[in-house]
């Protein structure tokens, strides 16, 4: 053990240090990995967004809480299975097969779970957050799952 009077640690310069070092190296590697997931998110939404017979964002400028909220659970219910792709990935090649893959699951569960609770994208079109909620539950459920097998 060396002495605190002995320690020349104020010698190295800050770059050069392991933490400084393992920064520079990792951070630019999470940028990557974030964006690329992000990026699937949004592409996610927009494909949502294009597949529901009504129009999510101009339904919330008008103050459709239901339409918020099932339109939050579908954001959610993407990002929860591309959080455990994004890491459970060493790549960003993995990243982009196993969420793209959940992303697609999840869209086609999203259409299904709107296909048997019948009528449900008309109550959330007039504003019945029970529907929504509803809605947003499963989507959930859906999205808890595909992250659990996603992560192993």
């Amino acid at each position: 053990m060396i002495p605190d009077f002995l320690n020349l640690d104020f010698l190295v310069p800050d770059v050069l240090r392991p933490e400084v070092q393992a920064f520079a190296a990792g951070f630019p590697v999470t940028l990557l990995h974030a964006g690329a997931t992000l990026l699937m998110l949004f592409i996610g939404a927009f494909v949502y967004s294009i597949l529901t017979p009504y129009k999510e964002i101009q339904q919330i400028r008008d103050g459709n809480s239901a339409a918020a909220v099932a339109y939050g659970g579908v954001i959610i219910g993407l990002a929860v299975p591309l959080a455990a792709s994004m890491s459970a990935s060493t790549s960003v090649r993995e990243i982009l097969i196993w969420g793209g893959a959940t992303v697609i699951l999840q869209l086609f569960v999203f259409r299904l779970v709107d296909f048997l609770l019948a009528g449900l994208p008309q109550r959330i079109d007039e504003g019945e957050v029970s529907a929504a909620v509803l809605l947003v539950a499963g989507k959930l459920a859906v999205a808890l799952i595909l992250a659990a097998a996603v992560a192993g």
